[in-house]
């Protein structure tokens, strides 16, 4: 059986072998590594922010003591949520590492 025997509705998977991988399409919106960096330049925007209302308190320019222990404890809280993701992303790929193939 030559190949040109085959009728042309059976050959064209044939001929396009490897095309199915071209049009796989790439999932929209931002990637892992995206929606990471924005969460750190948020946790130290929060940081900032804190600094710079304790900062003012002890100066005496903005005597809000409630506004600032607010700030420096959603800084606080922001960075120990940080910090488990990191945890969890070291674990994470410690396990990748550690499987065999």
């Amino acid at each position: 059986m030559s190949p040109k025997s085959i009728t042309p509705d059976i050959a064209a998977p044939l001929n396009n072998a490897g095309a199915g991988f071209k049009n796989i399409k790439k999932p929209s919106g931002a990637g892992f590594g995206d929606q990471l960096k924005k969460y750190l330049s948020e946790v130290n925007e929060l940081q900032q922010v804190a600094d710079k209302k304790v900062e003012e308190l002890a100066s005496g320019r903005n005597a809000n003591l409630h506004e600032t222990l607010i700030a420096v404890e959603k800084a606080g809280i922001s960075f120990r949520m940080m910090m488990q993701v990191r945890n969890k992303i070291i674990s994470a790929y410690e396990e990748v590492m550690r499987m065999q193939f």
